[in-house]
């Protein structure tokens, strides 16, 4: 979990719970559910300051609850979280992050038929992912793609590294 101050009585890092306030008024906007166990499963996805995987969220979910969670529970909560563009999986990792772009600026760039892209930053020594919003990384595979005749609807770059405070 992430080491910043929490608040009182969620166990989650301040800001967290505004930012699952942000994803319940997303998913009332698009007519869709954000039950107990996928806002449970995004907090802890917010929360973390690396990405989670599904077994790391599934012995998460047991700490905190105090009872296990099926596997297809939390995998069926990835899912709904990832099409609704909450969270996003760091393939490279098998893992997943919260879409911080979308929650704190509430710009859902699904609703105006843009391309949905994702640019990740992964250091490979502290395990840490920073996701961009580059809008010139996705100009120029927008160009590169239109001249060869490809629409994308969406893109996902990963870009392994080392990390500033790593160097």
């Amino acid at each position: 979990m992430a080491r910043t101050r929490q608040t009182a009585g969620t166990g989650l890092p301040d800001g967290v719970e505004n930012l699952l306030d942000q994803a319940a008024a997303v998913c009332v906007a698009r007519a869709v559910r954000l039950t107990d166990i996928r806002r449970l499963v995004l907090g802890l996805v917010l929360a973390s300051d690396r990405p989670l995987g599904a077994y790391d969220l599934l012995e998460q979910i047991r700490a905190s609850r105090g009872k296990p969670v099926a596997p297809p529970t939390v995998y069926r909560a990835l899912d709904f979280l990832m099409e609704q563009g909450l969270i996003h999986k760091i393939e490279r990792l098998s893992a997943f992050v919260g879409c911080r772009h979308m929650l704190e600026t509430g710009h859902d760039c699904r609703s105006h038929g843009h391309v949905h892209a994702a640019q990740f930053l992964i250091c490979s020594k502290c395990g840490r992912v920073t996701e961009l919003d580059d809008p010139l990384i996705l100009q120029a595979l927008l160009d590169v793609t239109r001249a060869r005749g490809f629409s994308v609807r969406q893109t996902t770059i990963e870009a392994e590294g080392v990390c500033a405070a790593c160097a």
